[in-house]
């Protein structure tokens, strides 16, 4: 069985919207969503500064996919959930706005992301750590969830295990990945694609844990879930701007494309922001974003 929960009809031409009013998501736009500005630890600029490009960067993402990924769970109120790989707390927070903060528990190996998720909810149960290893008991949580962060884990099977683990029988289990090898993000294939032009010995990643049609649902169904599911998650950010889409390249946010985006000299940064910018439209534009999604129940 597959799910979608699409956001209507987005694509022009190569599925990027050239936009007048806004319709999609915006960061700057979202005054429920606490910036750094209003609740970061002041006393350290750096962990502040890193948490405010992951924002700009892929967090804008992850926040319009949170409600998401949170109603195909069927988070509720009276529940108690887990997210994992929380970052900067983009699925915690609504998580919270649905069953309170002290219903919410998260877990990132990030000390600054924790922090920040931290400050963000305070009543949360927020704590530094991996996937790999959570520090709560069996069936401590009605539901565990994670956002576009099982390729990032050290072995997704033992991550995802353990997510099943921490869940109650009859409990969800939920995860969402995005679709990079089809496409489905589009603000980093722009840059690659330029990328390629200026430097062709750029090796093809190998795809990662969950970025595959049916990797997410194979490792639930190992992992020993009953009833997988999967299906896609649709979300879009609007940019206000060229400027609002590339500075976050410029500042390392991302690992891969700030460590490539460093190794440039000024002539070849110019010359990426150059072709990146040709592939765009002038003024206000969207970029719309898909994820693989899968859902699981815990036996017993």
């Amino acid at each position: 069985m597959a799910l979608a929960y699409p956001i209507g009809a987005l694509q022009h031409g190569p599925g990027v919207e050239k936009r007048g009013k806004s319709d999609g998501f915006n960061l700057m736009e979202v005054s429920v969503w606490p910036t750094l500005g209003q609740r970061c630890l002041r006393r350290d600029a750096a962990n502040c500064t890193a948490v405010e490009n992951y924002d700009r960067f892929m967090g804008r993402y992850a926040t319009g996919l949170a409600p998401k990924l949170a109603d195909a769970a069927g988070v509720c109120a009276g529940m108690r959930v887990l997210d994992v790989g929380c970052g900067p707390g983009a699925l915690a927070f609504e998580l919270a706005g649905r069953v309170g903060e002290g219903n919410v528990a998260a877990i990132d190996p990030a000390p600054q992301f924790a922090a920040a998720c931290r400050a963000r909810i305070p009543d949360a149960d927020v704590r530094e750590g991996v996937a790999e290893s959570l520090p709560w008991e069996d069936g401590a949580f009605d539901a565990a969830m994670c956002s576009l962060v099982v390729a990032w884990m050290n072995d997704a099977d033992q991550g995802i295990g353990e997510m099943a683990r921490v869940t109650k029988p009859g409990g969800t289990v939920a995860a969402a990945m995005w679709d990079i090898p089809g496409g489905g993000l589009q603000m980093l294939s722009f840059f690659w694609r330029a990328a390629r032009e200026i430097d062709p010995s750029i090796p093809d990643e190998q795809p990662r844990a969950g970025v595959l049609e049916g990797d997410l649902v194979e490792r639930f169904g190992r992992a020993g879930l009953r009833g997988v599911i999967g299906g896609t998650l649709e979300t879009s950010v609007d940019y206000a701007d060229f400027d609002d889409y590339w500075q976050p390249f410029t500042g390392g946010a991302g690992p891969a494309t700030g460590a490539f985006y460093a190794s440039l000299d000024d002539a070849d940064k110019a010359t990426l922001r150059n072709m990146v910018r040709a592939s765009l439209p002038e003024g206000p534009f969207t970029l719309p974003a898909r994820a693989w999604l899968a859902l699981g129940t815990v036996p017993g």
